[in-house]
């Protein structure tokens, strides 16, 4: 099965990102899904270096990202996103990506389920 997760949401303000994250790496425990995330809107903080999360919180994005990511899975980071927000491809987790909304339309269409956090 082929999975496309959609995070929409900044790592921090709400559970969204963290959900979304989590059930990524479990679906990419079966190896016959394929699972694909893109980053989009303030979801592109997720995908930046370097994460220093809020001292109440209780889980670092970037260490899901960098937990999801072996295996040749696959996050890329909505251009124009990365680009309103300052944020440079040097500023990205090592194998997070700047992808377009081509790229989206493509993983979509591909896609068996597409789900949006």
């Amino acid at each position: 099965m082929n999975i496309l997760l959609v995070i929409n949401d900044s790592p921090y303000q709400t559970e969204r990102a963290y959900n979304a994250l989590r059930l990524a790496t479990s679906f990419a425990g079966d190896s016959e899904t394929t699972v694909q995330l893109f980053l989009i809107g303030d979801g592109a903080w997720c995908g930046v270096a370097n994460q220093n999360p809020p001292a109440d919180c209780q889980y670092n994005v970037e260490w899901l990202i960098q937990r999801f990511l072996p295996g040749g899975r696959e996050i890329l980071v909505c251009r124009t996103c990365l680009d309103s927000r300052g944020i440079q491809d040097g500023d990205l987790i090592p194998g997070v990506w700047r992808g377009s909304l081509d790229d989206l339309n493509r993983w979509t269409r591909e896609a068996e389920r597409v789900l949006v956090f």
